[in-house]
């Protein structure tokens, strides 16, 4: 069981890209916007992240970099940072997940996952 003082929840809101887009040469654009939630008990800071992406013909790009969108905020308990980003994929679905290193305020490494979510152009799925 995971140790609540290390409690960092992440929620995903996705959002295709017509206007970046161009289907008919393979390139489907993706905006996400991420809320880091850190519902633990002590501050802790978003050091890097590790994403994996996944177009729809099963092929992945792993991504890793220091923090989010040139930042790495610092979460105090209760507290939130939301920013957004974009990804461009080959097909017209895929998915991302990953994860993100956490440093706590008393020196603990720890990983707040990512869980999968769908990028897909409308109407691409029933």
């Amino acid at each position: 069981m995971s140790d609540p003082r290390y409690q960092i929840d992440v929620s995903v809101v996705t959002r295709y890209l017509k206007e970046q887009s161009d289907p008919e040469n393979g390139r489907f654009a993706f905006a996400y916007t991420i809320t880091v939630q850190n519902n633990g008990s002590t501050r802790a800071k978003l050091m890097s992240r590790h994403w994996l992406i996944t177009n729809g013909d099963g092929e992945v790009e792993e991504v890793r970099g220091d923090g989010v969108v040139g930042q790495q905020p610092t979460l105090d308990p209760g507290k939130s940072h939301t920013y957004s980003s974009g990804a461009v994929i080959t097909t017209r679905v895929g998915t991302m997940q990953g994860s993100y290193e956490m440093l706590s305020e008393d020196g603990k490494r720890f990983d707040a996952q990512i869980a999968p979510f769908r990028l897909a152009v409308p109407g691409a799925l029933h």
